[in-house]
């Protein structure tokens, strides 16, 4: 810092010139200090590596956790490259991972019953039955302060597909980018951008060979007793087999008092479909208890996946504090349809 000052006569002048210099030397220390600080304050959306996965925090509250290394119980059900904890924008945790009624449903997680290469079908992804994405690579994406990011690269393998050597083949290739935003006007959006390319000829994925036809994206939420789901066309009553399609769901309730038996106080999570999904919009396996919620891709009928083009699928999740309106959500998928 440079300091200029200039010297009048007179009997005032040492106590004028003490007092600049104490301003400008007290200026420049707090300016040095509140530098310091700014310099040490996390950015408000950020991604940090544990041994286990990849936490995102907003400031220094937890958003979510991907679970990059494989996880199981006495070494069944056998998973990785999923969400868990998902948390709500209080911090309560608000997804499930090995619940006692469906031991293979994690978090928030996409898979399919039916997985096949030429004539072999290979395990069943969903239940975890020789099968695991096997995360081999992370990239923590680094933007703008109001986002964060990762990119995971992930191989399907399994003991039913091996070479001439007995080591299990990549069967198929997972590219997933997974993004946060920095919560506003009480909501938190968060991204999923899915890519599968098969390293074989003749790969077909499909959901459960029944009339449901459930796999593909599947959150599984601790659902508080008063849940109740909206889609674009008003209140949905669960089915045992798919509802109507619809470009979104809402699943609202009292988060809290499931969560923290807290006061009952509303809030939810919204699940958009981006309009590039093949077959769009899709319809939907949704559940009241003790179930993930779905929307169906591809259904029972298994598609062949491409070894040029990948297969992408895009989602996203608001999550959000009080009862959203028909018009928010509305809003929320015109911003989202709007995004390339």
């Amino acid at each position: 810092m440079q300091l200029h000052t200039q010297i009048h006569d007179g009997p005032t002048m040492p106590n004028q010139l003490t007092v600049a210099l104490a301003a400008c030397l007290l200026a420049e220390s707090v300016c040095c200090r509140v530098q310091a600080a700014d310099n040490k304050t996390p950015p408000p959306l950020r991604v940090i590596a544990s041994g286990k996965g990849y936490e995102f925090f907003e400031r220094e509250s937890p958003v979510l956790f991907y679970q990059s290394s494989p996880k199981s119980i006495d070494g069944k059900f056998e998973r990785a490259g999923y969400l868990h904890p998902l948390h709500d924008l209080d911090g309560n945790v608000i997804s499930e991972d090995f619940p006692a009624d469906h031991l293979h449903h994690r978090g928030i997680f996409w898979a399919w019953h039916q997985l096949s290469v030429g004539d072999t079908q290979i395990g069943d992804p969903w239940i975890c039955r020789n099968f695991l994405s096997r995360v081999d690579k992370v990239t923590i994406i680094t933007g703008s302060s109001d986002s964060a990011g990762i990119e995971a690269t992930t191989h399907w393998v399994s003991p039913d597909w091996k070479d001439s050597s007995g080591t299990m083949k990549p069967i198929v290739r997972e590219q997933t980018q997974i993004s946060a935003r920095r919560s506003r006007d009480d909501s938190r959006v968060i991204d999923f951008r899915i890519r599968l390319l098969a390293l074989e000829p003749e790969v077909r994925i499909g959901g459960s060979d029944d009339v449901k036809g459930y796999g593909g994206f599947s959150p599984r939420f601790r659902l508080p007793t008063d849940v109740r789901f909206t889609a674009e066309y008003g209140e949905v009553e669960p089915q045992k087999t798919a509802v109507k399609a619809s470009r979104w769901m809402d699943i609202s309730g009292s988060f809290k008092d499931a969560v923290a038996g807290q006061e009952n106080s509303s809030s939810g999570i919204a699940i958009l479909c981006h309009p590039s999904l093949p077959g769009f919009p899709q319809r939907w396996i949704i559940r009241k208890a003790r179930s993930m919620q779905n929307p169906v891709f591809p259904g029972r009928t298994p598609i062949m996946l491409s070894t040029e083009e990948p297969l992408e699928l895009r989602y996203r999740l608001v999550v959000h504090r009080g009862p959203a309106t028909k018009k928010q959500l509305n809003d929320w998928f015109d911003e989202y349809a709007a995004e390339k």
